[in-house]
């Protein structure tokens, strides 16, 4: 679009010389760029809308029935409240300063590069007519379509971080955690790798673009941003709050893997609205997304049932569902990039080394975590988002750089060792930023109001010391 307007800019200056006199006075600047409603198609905004009710769907009731079915019967409310409570205060923080922090850059209190500032605080100046532009030059979406599905992100990524200690934390200082978290984790972790002033926003300054970006960082639905993001801050949160009273002496299996099905099952469904969303558009990029997805996803479920088949001689359903959310994890960076072929690939390497996390090196480091937040997010988004730079080389029929990229991408031919170092510089300042900011939150936490319910309180279950209510009568 920059250099569509370029031309008929230089067009239009170049008739106006050859009309005037001689000694005219030189031509008026070209008028500014303006987008307008005439470039928002309602196929697009029809898609969004959907897809925003897909991701938060995902949350409630996804995620909580995914949780709540594997932790003990006793602790299954004390999951789903924490997970409604986490998606009803992140949608405010959102709404208040989150939205303007990811996804501004002018009167950042910080550099630009690493987060947004408050100017559209409490959405102020977002109307029913101001528009955001998509990743096709000259197509545009309401920008309260943006905000909402946006917001989705942003409720989900901290309610996966619960599953990391799960049965053993109290629900107060858990909700000022997410608070602050979101604040100084999330929303610049999602500056630095979404934010991009886009060329038809000609006013931009050059430099109008989280870091991230500006490194070439492929991320097409939140590898960075909600997986490993989350999965750290989980790994984190278990190691400052310790194991659970009677860990690996007594037996802690699912109350309910009937539940955990049905979550899994609608995460699967969602995970359309998450990964095919992030094309912003109803288009072929979409489509893409869609597809590998599926067979993403499929195949890393297949994959973790053939391991316990060798293994164990009796594929489980626990481990069918892990296999599913690590395929789901480990494409999401990749979904608008991947061949299908390659993404089977992915989600199956995926599985392996998920697998290998959670049955063996959480055994041999003997840390926590309930539900396996570290061992499938966190390392499964690291598989995908490294794995992006590989899948995405046109060479194994990827896409390489989609043009919206170009403006603050390298050009030319696909660099794929580049790409992928590229990549690994990504997930390691994303691995640094949420592990130091989730390490200060949660020691300050601890060592002022305390995290961790007592021993007595904590064995009765959470859901009658926290809530005052059982699941089961």
């Amino acid at each position: 679009m920059k250099r569509i307007l370029s031309n008929l800019a230089m067009a239009a200056t170049g008739a106006a010389l050859l009309a005037a006199p001689a000694m005219a006075a030189p031509a008026a600047a070209p008028t500014p760029f303006v987008p307008t409603a005439d470039m928002v198609n309602k196929g697009d905004v029809a898609w969004m809308m959907v897809s925003t009710a897909l991701v938060l769907m995902m949350s409630v009731p996804a995620l909580a029935l995914f949780y709540g079915g594997l932790v003990r019967a006793k602790n299954m409310l004390s999951v789903l409240m924490q997970v409604l409570t986490i998606v009803c205060v992140a949608a405010l923080v959102w709404f208040g300063w989150g939205y303007s922090m990811a996804f501004t850059s002018t009167n950042s209190l910080v550099d630009p590069l690493f987060v947004g500032g408050l100017d559209k605080a409490f959405l102020k100046g977002v109307t029913v007519t101001s528009l955001a532009a998509t990743f096709s030059n000259g197509v545009y979406l309401p920008e309260l379509v943006f905000v909402m599905f946006q917001m989705t992100f942003a409720c989900i990524t901290p309610a996966l971080i619960v599953g990391a200690f799960a049965e053993r934390v109290k629900f107060t200082p858990l909700i000022i955690f997410v608070v602050a978290w979101m604040t100084l984790a999330y929303f610049p972790i999602a500056h630095m790798v979404w934010y991009w002033a886009g060329p038809d926003f000609l006013h931009a300054a050059p430099t109008d673009y989280g870091l991230l970006w500006g490194w070439g960082a492929l991320d097409f639905a939140g590898g960075t941003v909600v997986h490993i993001n989350a999965g750290i801050a989980g790994l984190v949160g278990c190691l400052v709050i310790g194991p659970r009273i009677g860990y690996k002496k007594e037996p802690m299996p699912p109350h309910s893997l009937v539940m955990t099905m049905i979550g899994a099952s609608l995460l699967w469904i969602g995970w359309f609205g998450f990964n095919a969303g992030s094309a912003l558009e109803s288009n072929a990029f979409a489509a893409l997304a869609f597809v590998n997805t599926f067979v993403a996803t499929a195949a890393a479920g297949a994959t973790w049932a053939i391991i316990e088949q060798i293994t164990h001689k009796k594929p489980s359903l626990l481990g069918g569902v892990s296999g599913v959310v690590a395929g789901l994890v480990a494409i999401t960076p990749a979904a608008g990039f991947a061949h299908p072929g390659t993404a089977i690939i992915l989600g199956a390497v995926a599985s392996v080394v998920c697998y290998f996390f959670v049955t063996t090196v959480k055994n041999k480091l003997n840390y926590d975590d309930s539900l396996d937040v570290f061992g499938i997010h966190a390392v499964g988004g690291i598989i995908g988002a490294i794995g992006t730079g590989i899948v995405a080389d046109p060479a194994l029929g990827g896409q390489g750089w989609i043009d919206y990229t170009a403006p603050v991408a390298k050009a030319g031919e696909f660099d794929l060792v580049g790409q992928v170092t590229t990549q690994i510089y990504a997930v390691g300042v994303t691995v640094a930023w949420t592990g130091i900011v989730s390490a200060v939150l949660f020691l300050a936490l601890k060592y002022t109001i305390g995290l961790r319910p007592d021993a007595e309180a904590e064995t009765n279950g959470l859901d009658i010391t926290e809530h005052g209510e059982r699941a089961y009568n």
